[in-house]
Parts: structure tokens; C-alpha cells; sequence
């Protein structure tokens, strides 16, 4: 059965909307506590009463609307600007970009919520020198100070969780967190093994620090196809990259195939920049496979997710065929049947292999983008 080729950036753009709305959840979860907190502290404390002008209905509205703006600009900027701007940058000057852009942002939502806050108990009236004066009241208020440094620290917290959250990979921290692989767990998934071709000769030619470089361009660029096709970074080993898929997302679409299509044509986009900058164009021989494996947690001071099983080192073996085939990407017979093979893509079989290890034969096939 044929499909056309589905292959496109909405779900990465997905994924940035669900760590927008996530933001957005949290900052107004936040600023509804902020609201109560405030409150209780006026409640207990002021011996002089409180102002006859507070409400607390006035209050939360004040600070759930500056929680909802700082949450859709703050959050925005985190992740469609920071994100992609400083996701090949030490860490400390994305946390300072941030800082600066806050406090510009907050001084924005300051002046804004102040003015719906003054005309809120002025009846709306813009013109009333009281609704102006109480505008400069509320603007040059001593509790923004406070405000200001609530609210940078949760920045400061958002931010080092989205990218400790990236560290993980896609899902991964959230399911650490919520002990979904506290207890070793078997599932069905497909591996694919990404190795980049020639590596041996580009790195005696370029030599260790501007290999290095080399490496961290080409797994910087290759995120956002990885991502697309909804793959998860399973890990970096030299200039190897595992990347691994739930059956039900691997096949959809044939995600898994596309993937590797996708980062070779993400690449050739950048070739200008790699040949200039390493006289190189990067090109990758993948593996693809599918099998069980237990999925867990391992580890005391440095935890981490791993998956364990036959599949992982057949789909090494699987790639490594691909030198004697001449083939740029090889999967296993097995995975083709799961597959919804798509008329973008040419299917060559290869044969029955013995590969290494292995007491039965495996079939493969070759698979090339038709231009």
C-alpha cells in the first residue's frame, strides 16, 4: 500500500507550543500563589489596615493577567529565540540574554497591567486625574522590586529546565520525574544507528579541537529533522548518534525513514557554511531495526534512561553492512513490514545476511529517495 511522502516541521512546532502552553500553565499557577500569598501577608501584618482601594478580586486579576503576558512573551522568547539562538552556546549566556530581555519585558508588563489595574477601579475612565494618579502609584510601587525578583528567579528556574529537559531529550526528564522507568518496563521501539562517513580520514585531516567542532555543528543541525519526524536522541557516542522511536510514531508516516532523508537534506542546505568553515560536507550511513527492549533507570549520582536488548546491537550490525553494500541506509525486512512504505522512496532488496553474532539470516533493503 502507497502513501505520499508526509514529511514537515509541524511537530516540532508542536513540541514548542506544548512547552509554550506548559509555561503558561505553570507562570499562572505561580502568580494565583503569589496572589494568595500577598493577601494572607496584608491580612496578618498591616496594622494600619489595608488601603481602601485593594481588593483581593483586583489583585489576583492584576497578577494572573501579568503571569498569562509574562508567560506568552517571557515563554516565547525562551523557546522561538533563545532556543534556537543560543542552543550551540554555553549555557551562561543564554541565562544572561534572558535576564536582560526579562527585565525589559517586565518593565512592559508593569506599565500594562497598571494601567488595566487603575482604570479597573476608576470605571475605565482614562481622562480621571485619579485613574493617572493611581497609574504612577502602582508603576513606581516598592512591591515591583520584590515582584521583579519573584519572578526573575522563576525565569531563571523555566529556563534551566528547558534545557535540562534538552540535556535528557524530549520527554525523557518528565518521565524520570514522574517514575515512569523507576521499574524497568519492556517496550517495542525501532533504533537507528547514524554514523557519519569517513570519520576516520575528516578527523586526522582536521584535527581534534576543529573535528570537534565539526561534530557539534552537524548534531546542532540535525535536531530539528530528528525532532520533526518525532525520533527521540537516545545518545551521542563519538560521531555515532542513536536515535529512537515508539513503534506507533517510527511507522506513521514512515518516520523513521523520512528522518534520515530529512537530516540529508538539512545538511546540503548548510553546505556552503561546512565547506567553507571544514572542507567537508558531512554525509551519515544509518541502520534501521525494530525489536523489544527494557527500558529503566541506571544510575545514583549520574541517572539516565537506557535501553537494553538484542535489537541495539543488530541494527549496529545492520549499518555496518553498509559499506559492503554501498548503501546510505539499510533496514531490517522486519521493520519494512511494519512500515507504510511510501512512493518517495525506492526499496531495494539486498538479500539474506548473516550478520555477526547472529545464528539466523537477516533480510535487508537498501532505500534511496527517488529524485
Amino acid at each position: 500500500m502507497s502513501h505520499k511522502l508526509h514529511f514537515s516541521l509541524n511537530p516540532l512546532l508542536n513540541v514548542r507550543l506544548r512547552k509554550l502552553t506548559a509555561i503558561v500553565i505553570v507562570w499562572m499557577f505561580i502568580g494565583l500563589l503569589l496572589s494568595v500569598y500577598d493577601h494572607l501577608v496584608l491580612i496578618t501584618y498591616s496594622q494600619g489596615g489595608i488601603h481602601e482601594s485593594y481588593s483581593f478580586r483586583t489583585a489576583l486579576t492584576f497578577h494572573l493577567a501579568s503571569s498569562f503576558m509574562g508567560a506568552m512573551l517571557g515563554g516565547w522568547f525562551l523557546i522561538f529565540v533563545i532556543d534556537k539562538r543560543f542552543k550551540s552556546q554555553p549555557y551562561i549566556r543564554s541565562i544572561l540574554a534572558v535576564c536582560i530581555v526579562f527585565v525589559a519585558i517586565f518593565s512592559v508588563i508593569i506599565l500594562i497591567t497598571s494601567c488595566m489595574h487603575a482604570l479597573f477601579e476608576n470605571d475605565f475612565n482614562f481622562y480621571d486625574p485619579k485613574t493617572k494618579q493611581r497609574i504612577l502609584e502602582l508603576i513606581l510601587t516598592p512591591i515591583h522590586l520584590n515582584h521583579i525578583m519573584f519572578w526573575a528567579t522563576v525565569v531563571a528556574l523555566t529556563q534551566i529546565t528547558l534545557q535540562v529537559n534538552d540535556k535528557f531529550g524530549q520527554g525523557l526528564f518528565w518521565s524520570m520525574i514522574a517514575g515512569k522507568y523507576h521499574l524497568p518496563k519492556a517496550e517495542e521501539r525501532i533504533f537507528m544507528f547514524l554514523d557519519l562517513k569517513s570519520s576516520t580520514s575528516i578527523a586526522e585531516r582536521l584535527g581534534n579541537k576543529k573535528y570537534h567542532g565539526l561534530l557539534k555543528d552537524v548534531f546542532s543541525d540535525i535536531t530539528d529533522p530528528i525532532l520533526s519526524t518525532r525520533g527521540e536522541i537516545y545518545q551521542y557516542i563519538g560521531d555515532e548518534v542513536v536515535i529512537s522511536w515508539t513503534m506507533e510514531k517510527g511507522v506513521k508516516h514512515s518516520h523513521c525513514i523520512a528522518c534520515y532523508f530529512g537530516i540529508k537534506k538539512v545538511l546540503d542546505s548548510f553546505r556552503t557554511k561546512y565547506i567553507s568553515k571544514y572542507d567537508v560536507l558531512p554525509e551519515f550511513k544509518a541502520g534501521l531495526h525494530y525489536g523489544m527492549v527494557i527500558a529503566g533507570e541506571i544510575g545514583v549520582i549520574k541517572r539516565d534512561i537506557t535501553y537494553s536488548g538484542d535489537v541495539l546491537n543488530t541494527t549496529a550490525r545492520i549499518q555496518g553492512k553498509c559499506n559492503d553494500f554501498e548503501q546510505a541506509l539499510i533496514v531490517s525486512e522486519e521493520l519494512m513490514k511494519r512500515i507504510n512504505q511510501i512512493e518517495a522512496y525506492n526499496y531495494d532488496k539486498l538479500g539474506d545476511i548473516k550478520l555477526k553474532g547472529k545464528e539466523q539470516k537477516v533480510s535487508l533493503y537498501g532505500v534511496e529517495e527517488i529524485s
